[in-house]
């Protein structure tokens, strides 16, 4: 009988006010592994901050480059930033202190700006591919039509869209009750592993992040797709070859982050939906979560001539 009640006041919830921790397991237990795993993601955010930074500081610095496109990219370039800021310093430190916990209140701060800044680039992704249809489907009036006051204004609502979005799941995990397993499978506070922990209903938790992931992942996905299908369309009738080449190389950079982006997003939703391991949809997310947004600004630099002549600028300036 005493165990019985004791079972029972185990499986109480949690007063989510005062000390209220979760244990973030991260990609490894294996204490061998730590050491190299934290000089690995380290380097990752390292990279990250200094290929985004970069980039910033050549569109900042170049006149030539205030125009539409750059001035898309640079406020992805900040978006990238804070994306990869969100998770991996929590999880550097976890690393580095041995220990795995995390406030409550700060779980809360995570997923926030998780989903502020994630659905800053995946909006962006999508304003970006509409400049791209612009530039080569209405080229003369490119100018005109993305004009600066349109183009703050394409930021602004991406930005308040994704503010909207990352309050709504913040208030979703705040009415969340969660009972005596407080470990998250995961590196970062992770909202469908988070509902996954409640012990409370969720299936309004579930609706509410179903519609969010149509606002914030189909509707830009989509709005990516008609894009190039429309640039697709306009390049076929180039009827030059020079010329198809030409039209479509101003889309490769963009083309290739958003094949990452999306890629490896679905591949997270995909391994959280097809496999029960939670390990597996880990190790798919340190794809979208850190490796994406240090690749950017490198296949935009690598693949961008006017990029790579401001940056050769910047360079020459400091030796």
């Amino acid at each position: 009988m005493f165990l019985f009640k004791r079972y029972l006041s185990l499986m109480e919830p949690y007063n989510l006010t005062g000390t209220f921790e979760f244990l973030l397991l991260g990609l490894s237990e294996d204490p061998e592994l730590q050491p190299i795993l934290f000089v690995l993601f380290l380097l990752i955010y390292l990279l990250t901050v200094l290929g985004n930074v970069l980039i910033i500081l050549a569109i900042s610095s170049d006149s030539q480059l205030h125009s539409p496109m750059y001035f898309f990219l640079y406020n992805l370039s900040l978006s990238d930033m804070g994306f990869s800021s969100t998770t991996i310093p929590k999880m550097l430190i976890n690393m580095q202190t041995h220990d795995k916990s995390i406030t409550f209140a700060a779980c809360l701060t995570q997923v926030s700006f998780f989903f502020l800044f994630g659905g800053m680039d995946s909006l962006l992704l999508a304003v970006m591919a509409y400049d791209r249809w612009v530039a080569i489907c209405h080229p003369l009036h490119y100018q005109v039509i993305l004009s600066p006051h349109l183009c703050k204004c394409l930021v602004i609502v991406s930005f308040f869209i994704s503010l909207v979005s990352s309050q709504v799941h913040c208030l979703m995990v705040s009415q969340l009750t969660f009972c005596t397993n407080m470990e998250i499978s995961h590196f970062f506070c992770d909202v469908p592993e988070l509902v996954k922990l409640a012990c409370s209903d969720t299936t309004i938790s579930d609706i509410v992040m179903f519609l969010l992931s149509i606002l914030v992942g189909f509707l830009p996905a989509s709005g990516i797709f008609y894009s190039y299908y429309k640039i697709t369309a306009s390049i076929f009738r180039v009827p030059s070859l020079l010329g198809k080449y030409k039209a479509f190389s101003t889309c490769g950079s963009h083309l290739t982050v958003v094949c990452l982006f999306y890629g490896t997003g679905i591949g997270v939703y995909l391994s959280s939906t097809v496999s029960s391991s939670s390990r597996e949809s880990v190790v798919a997310s340190v794809m979208y979560t850190m490796v994406v947004p240090m690749m950017n600004p490198f296949i935009y630099s690598l693949r961008n001539r006017d990029i790579k002549k401001a940056l050769q600028k910047i360079f020459s300036k400091i030796s």
